[in-house]
């Protein structure tokens, strides 16, 4: 059995900036201030870790962040709903719809997510693509901010999921920054990077991808890789 972890944002689908001013609404809302939201670097990191570092640069204290974090992750997810609307805004990237539907077919494979949006965020973001129920697993920036323990997190729901453990060496993690690289390396799983974010393909080259795409439109050579 072999687990397809696939990050969201800059991965899977483009956003356009709807996310990062959903936070910052829900961030004025619950602490009073939006801090340098704008100038933050969102890029692999995860929701739970971006909102306490843009908030403890601002002057709170992690006790203040922690006692709104609940409330704030819920009106993140109000404004971010509010904000996508009818998915339009939304935009898949290419080659992903063939490539996921075509791993959930696989009898030996469980494809599920690993990002650092938390479960709501991902959810809303994938909603319209039709894509979300093929994710039969997923670790979240809301189960914990350290993205290097998430794949640990999605092992376990996975081994939940089949009935057998999943070991991380059969485990492959596709993301599109350094940090999702940074991620598989870690807990040694296989790394997957594809420059459909804004790291471009020598910033990821550099990392030293397990493999490294441009994107996924080439659906054969992409499912190719992945299965070997």
């Amino acid at each position: 059995m072999r687990l397809f972890l696939f990050d969201v944002d800059g991965t899977l689908v483009r956003a356009r900036g709807v996310g990062r001013a959903s936070m910052a609404r829900a961030m004025e809302t619950v602490y009073g201030t939006r801090g340098a939201i704008e100038r933050y670097d969102f890029r692999g990191r995860t929701d739970t870790a971006a909102l306490f570092e843009v908030l403890r640069d601002a002057g709170l204290d992690d006790r203040t962040i922690a006692r709104g974090l609940t409330e704030c992750f819920a009106c993140y997810a109000g404004a971010l709903e509010a904000a996508i609307g009818d998915g339009s805004r939304i935009e898949i990237m290419p080659g992903v719809q063939d490539v996921v539907r075509a791993l959930s077919r696989q009898e030996d494979a469980v494809v599920g997510l690993l990002t650092g949006n938390i479960e709501p965020g991902a959810r809303l973001k994938l909603r319209s693509t039709g894509l979300w129920p093929l994710f039969r697993v997923g670790a979240y920036g809301s189960d914990d901010p350290d993205r290097r323990r998430l794949p640990a997190i999605a092992c376990q729901r996975a081994h939940a999921l089949v009935g057998r453990p999943i070991p991380f060496e059969r485990v492959t993690i596709i993301g599109d920054t350094p940090l999702d690289i940074d991620c598989a390396r870690s807990c040694g799983a296989v790394a997957i990077a594809v420059a459909t974010g804004q790291h471009e393909l020598p910033e990821l080259a550099e990392c030293r991808p397990d493999a490294l795409f441009a994107d996924f439109s080439d659906v054969a050579a992409t499912l190719a890789t992945l299965l070997r």
